[in-house]
């Protein structure tokens, strides 16, 4: 039996807060932007990796540590600048953070050099720290009936930004001749949503300040940084190499030390009782279960459309209608978002994302029988965009209802985490599954190699269904009553 929604506690509101609970509407529409900005510049430039090999003079593995940099610098930022909007205020660390994409994407657009263009995507990796800070500032700002609501609307507006990267660089693929553009569009982007958070963003609750965790910090990104780079590289370096073992075994040895120090930190970056609550727990198995689908299936359908006719499965489609296969995936996490806040009103978060899982389920095993035609790619997308349109927007209540106010994004941010490496791992499997199984002379993947990746996708939404029917949060802050008991 799964139990019903736990209602989200908002904290006390001065009469500041008056004004921002008039316009929700503005509010959830400004992060929004901020959101997809931060989300669509981690897709963009993937179809566009063999414009940047050429355009930047450098080789294939080159140009995709365009892509690893921001990665791994997004993974780094997201639980800091979390930390940091609690003690400094989350609306200046979302203008910092959307500063520094705008700054990102100036440089990348301007960049004629391999070096040049990886800072530029390391400044640009770290907007996806908006996501938790604009979920944080949606449970302060809103009235306690919208707060379940705007958190769905931004949960989707990752995935979705995601997808509307893949469709920008498509039609700047197929209308330009570079990938400037990708860029200029992101200057624009960044610089519109900063216009909007100044404006109809504000902290009503007090900064707490206090001295940041550096040791915490920095034991925090090394294991991170580590994992990452071993999953990202395992299939270039080899997964038994000695790089690859040494990093996943720092990985461990330096993560079991961010315990030992947070656990004895009388301020510690995050609790350790707020990982380990079963809540926790629970929302970041199923975050990065949903993630490993969401982003195999962008990156696998693509690859699947374009490959040529002549293999016998292929469409042999271009990047541009590529990403058109992908639009009802997008377009529904968009519209979904917006209904389930209504549905979190009757229904609770772990039942949602549980129904959510259970159906994106679909998508895989229709692919995995069928495939022979754009019509099965459509209805696979559309599944998709159903399954994960309603789990991810109830997962970022899940994700956080268990916690009190004050530690919604660092909540938010263990979450994304999660996605990350689900994301990652995700990106890891099926390039090594693709490549170990290809066809001779040509060096294409076959299509047993697709339909492999299909069945593990599967198994991981079921997976990540089951574990929603037995998550559920025990009450406001008591992971946070928790994190004070260990430290």
């Amino acid at each position: 039996m799964i139990p019903q929604d736990h209602a989200i506690v908002s904290p006390p509101r001065p009469p500041a807060a008056r004004t921002a609970s008039r316009r929700p509407d503005v509010v959830v529409l400004a992060l929004s932007i901020a959101t997809g900005a931060g989300s669509m510049q981690q897709s963009a430039v993937l179809p566009l990796l063999s414009r940047l090999q050429t355009s930047l003079h450098t080789t294939l593995t080159g140009a995709t540590w365009a892509f690893t940099a921001s990665l791994l610098c997004g993974a780094v930022a997201t639980p800091l600048v979390s930390r940091f909007g609690t003690m400094y205020g989350r609306r200046r660390l979302l203008l910092i953070t959307l500063g520094l994409l705008l700054v990102g994407s100036i440089a990348g657009a301007l960049s004629t050099d391999l070096p040049t263009f990886i800072v530029a995507r390391v400044l640009q990796g770290t907007s996806v720290a908006v996501l938790p800070l604009a979920i944080g500032a949606v449970r302060e700002l809103l009235p306690p009936d919208r707060t379940a609501g705007g958190i769905g609307v931004l949960s989707a507006t990752m995935g979705t930004g995601v997808g509307l990267g893949f469709l920008i660089s498509g039609l700047v693929a197929h209308y330009t001749s570079g990938y400037r553009a990708v860029f200029w569009i992101s200057t624009a982007a960044a610089l519109a949503a900063m216009v909007l958070v100044a404006l109809v963003v504000h902290d009503i609750t007090p900064p707490v300040g206090g001295k940041p965790d550096i040791l915490g910090a920095v034991l925090l990104a090394a294991p991170m940084v580590c994992l990452l780079l071993a999953i990202s590289q395992g299939r270039s370096w080899g997964w038994a190499s000695m790089p690859v073992l040494g990093l996943m075994a720092a990985s461990a040895v330096l993560g079991t030390a961010w315990v030992i120090v947070e656990r004895r930190a009388d301020d510690p970056l995050i609790a350790i009782g707020l990982v380990a609550h079963p809540a926790t727990v629970g929302a970041s198995l199923i975050s990065m279960l949903l993630s490993f689908a969401l982003f195999s299936g962008f990156t696998l359908l693509p690859n699947f459309v374009e490959t040529p006719t002549t293999t016998g499965y292929g469409f042999g489609t271009s990047v541009l209608q590529a990403a058109f296969y992908l639009l009802p995936t997008s377009l529904l996490m968009l519209l979904l978002s917006l209904l389930v806040g209504r549905i979190l009103r009757r229904i609770s978060a772990a039942a949602v994302v549980a129904s959510g899982a259970a159906i994106a389920t679909l998508p895989n095993l229709w692919l995995l029988v069928r495939h022979d035609a754009p019509s099965d790619i459509y209805v696979a997308t559309t599944l998709l965009g159903l399954g994960i349109g309603l789990a991810f927007p109830a997962l970022g209540t899940l994700a956080i209802e268990h916690v009190r106010p004050t530690e919604t994004a660092v909540a938010s941010a263990v979450n994304s985490i999660a996605r990350f490496v689900g994301g990652s791992i995700a990106g890891a499997v099926s390039g090594a599954i693709l490549s170990a199984d290809s066809a001779k002379g040509s060096g294409l993947p076959t299509e047993h190699a697709y339909e492999v990746m299909f069945a593990i996708a599967a198994c991981c939404v079921a997976a990540a269904a089951v574990i929603a029917s037995f998550t559920r949060a025990t009450g406001q802050g008591t992971a946070a009553r928790q994190g004070s008991a260990n430290g």
